[in-house]
């Protein structure tokens, strides 16, 4: 599990709390697998491979937000490493219009508003800047395994994203949840357990 990139691992622990207790969750800290590098998409598709590559067998990978592009960029790489895929508020490509309009705010922001985010004011704007041409259209097709694609009906920034996800994705389903917003891990943990619990048995 993957998040994004406003919160860090335990945004999704009241969900991993509610599915099957006999399933192993792995939550890693993005921040944490950087190991003090800076917070660029490279070096986090890096620390993400290296991760990867240290755990047995094929992997069921699920992301929100940036975790969800971690996620994506994974599974085309990596087919073979890949069992499953749940793409949660993912972009299918950077909005530049949307993160020049967020740097924007962020840079009125004192750096203690970062706190609760996965990285610091510095970090966050590294990260924005190297992932501004960042696109995954025309590549969906590579996408080898079954996949899933959520999205809270509130969360109009990436609502058409899911659609298009949805439609380019081989063998993907798409959920989108009504009266939610971005972060569906903490907004509805019920509801997402469930709807993990259904499609991860659905895949054995």
């Amino acid at each position: 599990m993957l998040h994004g990139s406003g919160h860090g691992p335990q945004s999704w622990d009241a969900a991993a709390a509610l599915l099957p207790p006999d399933w192993t969750t792995l939550r890693p800290g993005l921040s944490a697998l950087l190991g003090g590098r800076e917070a660029s998409f490279e070096n986090l598709r890096a620390a993400l491979e290296a991760y990867c590559a240290g755990i047995e067998g094929p992997l069921h990978l699920c992301g929100l937000s940036l975790g969800g592009i971690l996620a994506l960029d994974y599974a085309l790489r990596r087919p073979e490493k890949v069992k499953s895929l749940v793409l949660i508020g993912t972009p299918h490509r950077v909005p530049r219009a949307a993160l020049a309009l967020q740097n924007l705010v962020f840079r009125l922001l004192p750096k203690s508003a970062f706190r609760g985010m996965a990285f610091g004011k510095r970090d966050t704007f590294a990260l924005g800047r190297s992932m501004k041409n960042l696109d995954f259209t025309g590549r969906l097709g590579g996408v080898a395994c079954p996949a899933l694609v959520l999205c809270g009906a509130k969360d109009r920034a990436n609502l058409a994203s899911a659609k298009y996800l949805a439609r380019h994705i081989k063998n993907a389903g798409l959920k989108v949840l009504p009266g939610t917003g971005h972060v569906v891990n903490e907004e509805r943990p019920e509801a997402l357990s469930k709807i993990l619990t259904e499609f991860y048995r659905a895949q054995k």
